[in-house]
């Protein structure tokens, strides 16, 4: 489930994780640890047990892989980008702005990414059926396809080479049409680039790139049904379609038997809290929030290093939805009191709360602070844009009652 972890993989170009093919031998204990902690978004955990794989098989291209994706989604973490708001309406993810690894980061990922491919071309030079080189190697160009979106920005590029990776595990499922798990790469690229506005899509189509939305899901169920290593990635992935089609009801047990599973991620309890929240309930969006809070305050494991301020950012941003604004300016005003500590999403994303309820409770002079702090702390955001737009005019409540219908969801 590495790629789908919440909602991130499919939507910001990235390849769905792929396992070794099924007549692999299992993982080994030091990997299933790593992946222990790659789950739990404990990334320098994993990415010291990966390297520790590399040397024990420095002639497996799996540990590089491995390693490689710690990486890119330890700097997704980083810059706030593994959590829903990203990937749901509007395809932000095209205007999500360039991120920038640390030196150590682009280092690593660039040695695996590396590594892989010439691991694996010699292998195909040898052998050009091995399924084991050509499935390593598609997962090797997916995730150098997400890095290149993310951090070159160079987005047809990007595309090119996932549709690359792609053509690579179709030769897989060519040879072993039974390897449902080898499609996982097909549905997820059928629907991203189905998924895409009519413009890019027709950029795609005339570079050769195709996408069919409903191909992709149909596939996505079958290695869901049938599956046997991604069989849960498959489920995973189905539930951030869901997400994104605004049908959180379909993904909330998924959501509660990740937080089972992987308790000291608090990601899950984040987007659980959100689910709910788009539910209308807004009690049980609440206590999910006072569950983090708790968990934060008792030091359990994995909450410890949480920002208070994520989840003052979190109860502000739901109390806003809900219409309770004063409540909402006290919760937005401590977690912007110490903004520093929030991602570069979290943080223009208090900062515009924050302005839009002093909008709202007539306190404009407030409001132009808060929407200035917005754009400065990460300038090229989302919300950094959509603050510049209430420079000039105030936010109203007519404007959020407006954005209320056009996102109302229609429980079934």
């Amino acid at each position: 489930m590495r790629a789908a972890l919440i909602l991130l993989a499919l939507l910001s170009a990235a390849p769905p994780r792929v396992h070794p093919p099924t007549a692999r031998p299992p993982l080994d204990a030091l990997v299933a640890d790593g992946f222990e902690h790659f789950y739990n978004i404990e990334y320098p955990e994993a990415i010291s047990i990966f390297q520790r794989a590399i040397a024990a098989r420095p002639d497996d291209p799996a540990p590089y892989n491995h390693l490689a994706e710690a990486v890119l989604f330890g700097m997704m973490y980083r810059c706030g980008a593994l959590e829903s708001q990203m990937v749901t309406g509007g395809n932000p993810f095209l205007r999500r702005p360039r991120m920038e690894p640390t030196p150590d980061e682009q280092r690593l990922f660039s040695s695996s990414i590396d590594k892989v491919l010439d691991l694996t071309n010699r292998t195909l030079a040898a052998h050009p059926n091995d399924e084991d080189a050509l499935y390593a190697q598609g997962v090797a160009l997916g995730f150098r396809s997400t890095y290149d979106y993310l951090v070159r920005k160079a987005w047809l590029e990007s595309l090119r080479e996932a549709t690359t990776a792609r053509k690579l595990h179709n030769r897989v499922t060519e040879m072993d049409p039974a390897r449902v798990d080898a499609r996982m790469m097909q549905g997820a690229h059928d629907y991203l680039v189905g998924s895409l506005p009519l413009a890019y899509r027709m950029i795609g189509f005339l570079a050769g790139f195709h996408g069919d939305r409903e191909q992709g899901i149909r596939t996505l169920r079958m290695v869901a049904e049938k599956g046997v290593d991604n069989k849960v990635d498959a489920q995973i992935l189905l539930g951030v379609i869901a997400r994104r089609e605004r049908r959180p009801w379909e993904v909330i047990p998924l959501i509660e038997q990740l937080h089972a599973r992987y308790p000291r991620n608090f990601l899950v309890l984040f987007e659980l809290s959100q689910m709910y929240a788009d539910m209308g309930d807004k009690d049980k969006a609440l206590q999910a929030l006072d569950d983090i809070d708790r968990l934060k305050r008792t030091g359990a494991p994995g909450f410890r290093t949480l920002p208070e301020e994520r989840i003052q950012y979190a109860r502000g941003n739901l109390l806003f939805w809900y219409e309770d604004f004063d409540a909402a300016i006290g919760q937005l005003q401590r977690a912007t009191a110490h903004a520093a500590a929030l991602d570069p999403n979290s943080g223009p994303s208090a900062w515009l709360r924050l302005g839009q309820c002093y909008d709202i409770r007539r306190r404009r002079q407030d409001a132009l602070q808060a929407y200035n702090a917005a754009i400065a702390f990460t300038p090229a955001s989302d919300p950094a844009h959509e603050a510049r737009k209430y420079l000039s005019s105030p936010f109203t409540l007519a404007e959020k009652h407006a954005i209320d219908r056009a996102t109302r969801i229609q429980a079934p």
